[in-house]
């Protein structure tokens, strides 16, 4: 038996047992709606199918097994932030053609002085930069190399790696358009009818929680630095380019235009444009002649396997919430209330960190929201504070390779071992769960 399949019976008996192990503690929908989350959770880690081939069987596997029929599946693959997302794909694309990136990452390096640790903030700072406006698989794609350029000493190596894939996670956060946890969580807002935030005050109101963790990765990736020396130091690229200048100038007006777009309650009541197809519209925009910065040529560059993922995961937390999945484990979780909403907070917290060791941000944020959500509701909670404590979370997965891509592209480098991704992995998780519900009850609960 060749591996890929002995990876899908794998998953297929994973599924299988999970079903006839929890039917004599769950309703039997929800029997089988768990043991389908198994089925994809495994196929996505084993990677036995392709990873859009295994986001597209919720469309083939939710109507066979009752859960969901194929229209209500189908429709999850159209949700308008994916479309938003798409508008970013289409930017992320002009900026690598152009080599924009390269400008602003070699123009950021040098803020930083040209050491080892200067190294290291200066990476894990241009990382999360780039990944608040592109995507943190491509943003850990586009710097890897420099850790190589930049270091000889594998331990020092190492340490750069880290710092470029912890940092594109982190940087994801500051956008709503990052990372594909803050897109699932602006589409199960959209879904539920809640107000969803602004993109000016996404960005207010997760960048305290952004700066501390970038500044607490850059720290202890620096422990223990010592005496090792930079390989190469740092010279300037040449001078931005015509097409560069003007994708910087559309970038800017795009940022401008979703400032001013933003309600600054009672104040201002903002330009009321519809965010996800102002995003669009100037992605669609590249491709007008006299601009010319993308041809559909470029469009297969496009990682549409992403795009079913999202899919995926909004079929999920819709069937989460019909097969009423999302009410029994709430109830079941109601137990925590009487001890207060900070040990609530730090549950949940706790309990989506174990669950990164097997499963990916996207598929947790997929997972628990729906179950936040139904809590809240049960409840006193703050559903919009509980819900954003979720999201972020979701994106803190830094402890194994499976966690998050720019996890597994460290990996791949060859500068980063398992046991060390795992060591300081865990310690930055920690420190991301104690800061997200120190910035939750100290700051979020009175901006939202």
């Amino acid at each position: 038996m060749n591996s890929q399949l002995k990876g899908i019976s794998i998953a297929v008996a994973a599924a299988v047992a999970v079903y006839f192990v929890s039917l004599p503690f769950l309703a039997d929908a929800h029997a089988r709606l768990f043991a389908v989350i198994i089925l994809l959770v495994v196929l996505w880690t084993n990677e036995a199918l392709p990873l859009g081939v295994v986001s597209l069987l919720p469309i083939v596997i939710f109507p066979a097994l009752g859960l969901l029929n194929t229209a209500q599946t189908s429709s999850n693959y159209a949700n308008g932030i994916i479309f938003l997302f798409l508008g970013g794909f289409l930017l992320s694309l002009a900026v690598e053609k152009t080599e924009l990136h390269k400008v602003i990452a070699r123009r950021l390096l040098r803020v930083f002085p040209a050491t080892p640790i200067g190294a290291i903030c200066a990476l894990g700072a241009t990382a999360g930069a780039l990944s608040s406006v592109l995507s943190n698989t491509t943003t850990a794609l586009l710097l890897m190399p420099l850790a190589h350029f930049l270091a000889s000493d594998m331990r020092l190596k190492m340490r750069l790696a880290l710092s470029i894939a912890f940092g594109a996670s982190i940087g994801g956060l500051i956008t709503p358009i990052g990372t594909p946890p803050n897109l699932i969580f602006m589409g199960f807002l959209q879904a539920n009818s809640l107000n969803a935030p602004s993109f000016v005050k996404w960005i207010a109101v997760m960048s305290p929680l952004v700066f501390s963790m970038l500044i607490a990765n850059s720290l202890m990736l620096s422990i223990g630095v010592g005496k090792m020396k930079l390989a190469y130091s740092l010279s300037d690229y040449a001078p931005m380019s015509k097409e560069q200048k003007k994708l910087g100038a559309i970038i800017l007006a795009l940022a401008a235009l979703l400032f001013f777009n933003s309600p600054i309650e009672p104040y201002y009541p903002g330009l009321g444009l519809d965010e996800r197809s102002l995003i669009l519209c100037f992605g669609l925009l590249l491709f007008i002649p006299g601009i010319g910065l993308i041809n559909w040529e470029d469009c297969r560059k496009i990682p549409y396997e992403i795009i079913f993922l999202f899919g995926a995961g909004f079929a999920l937390a819709n069937a989460f919430e019909a097969t009423g999945f999302d009410r029994a484990a709430a109830l079941a979780m109601q137990a925590l209330l009487g001890f207060g909403t900070l040990a609530t907070m730090i549950a949940i917290v706790g309990a989506m960190s174990l669950v990164g060791l097997v499963v990916s941000n996207t598929a947790k944020a997929s997972i628990s929201l729906p179950i936040v959500y139904s809590l809240c509701q049960h409840s006193s909670l703050d559903s919009e504070l509980f819900l954003l404590v979720a999201t972020a979370t979701a994106s803190f997965s830094f402890i194994l390779p499976i966690s998050t891509p720019p996890n597994a592209i460290a990996l791949s480098s060859g500068a980063v071992k398992v046991k060390d991704m795992a060591i300081y992995g865990t310690i930055i998780t920690f420190v991301g769960g104690f800061l997200t519900i120190f910035v939750a009850m100290l700051i979020w609960q009175f901006l939202l």
